[in-house]
C-alpha cells in the first residue's frame, strides 16, 4: 500500500469482509485519518468517532470506492464529510453574521506561520471557534470553494467569507500577542 491506489488484494479482502485485510488497512491509514478529524474537532475522541465511522463505511461498503481512483483522496473526503455532518449534528443553531472584510497583512518580514510547525499550527486552529475552524480547514487546508462550503455546511457564502475572515483574524492575534492585547485595550476605551 505504499502508493496512492489501495492495493487490488486489500480491496478485495474488504470485499470479502476479511479482517486480517481490514486491521492491514486500519493500521496503515489510521494516523492520516486521525490527521484529517483532529483539524475538524474539538476533542481525540470525537475525532476517532468520527474516524471509525470512516473505517465502518468503508468496510461495510468496500464498493462506494473506486479501486481505480486514489485512495487517500477519497477516504479524506468520506472523513471531511463525516467531520461536517458531526459538525452539524453538535451545532443547534448557526449564528449567521454578515461579510466583513478584513485585509491581509501587507508585512514584508517572514510570518510567524512560515517558522512554525505542523503541530503548533494545528494547536492555534483548534483555539479557533468551531464555526471559524471548520471554514478555515475547509477553505484553506483542503481546497473547497466559499460556494461548496456555504452548501456543506449549509450557511451563506458571506458566513462562510466572513468565518474566514474572522478566523484569519484570529490566528494573526493568536500568533501575535502584543497586538491582541493592543485590540482589547482599544476596545475597552
Amino acid at each position: 500500500m505504499k502508493s496512492e491506489y489501495l492495493d487490488k488484494k486489500i480491496w478485495q479482502g474488504l470485499v470479502d469482509n476479511n479482517r486480517k485485510d481490514q486491521e492491514v488497512l486500519y493500521r496503515h491509514y489510521y494516523s492520516y485519518g486521525m490527521s484529517i478529524c483532529l483539524r475538524y474537532t474539538a476533542t481525540r475522541e470525537e475525532a476517532k468517532e468520527i474516524l471509525h465511522d470512516g473505517f465502518m463505511i468503508l468496510f461495510s461498503s468496500p464498493k462506494k470506492y473506486d479501486p481505480n481512483q486514489a485512495f487517500k483522496p477519497w477516504f479524506r473526503k468520506v472523513l471531511v464529510n463525516l467531520s461536517i455532518n458531526y459538525y452539524k449534528k453538535q451545532l443547534k443553531q448557526v449564528h449567521e453574521t454578515g461579510f466583513e472584510f478584513i485585509p491581509e497583512s501587507k508585512d514584508s518580514q517572514p510570518s510567524a506561520l512560515d517558522t512554525m510547525q505542523y503541530e503548533e499550527l494545528v494547536l492555534l486552529i483548534h483555539r479557533l471557534p468551531l464555526s471559524y475552524r471548520m471554514v478555515f480547514n475547509l477553505y484553506i487546508l483542503d481546497g473547497y470553494s466559499h460556494e461548496e462550503i456555504a452548501g456543506m455546511l449549509e450557511i451563506s457564502i458571506g458566513t462562510s467569507k466572513s468565518n474566514l475572515s474572522r478566523a484569519r483574524e484570529k490566528l494573526r492575534a493568536l500568533l501575535n500577542p502584543r497586538t491582541h492585547e493592543q485590540q482589547i485595550l482599544r476596545q475597552e476605551r
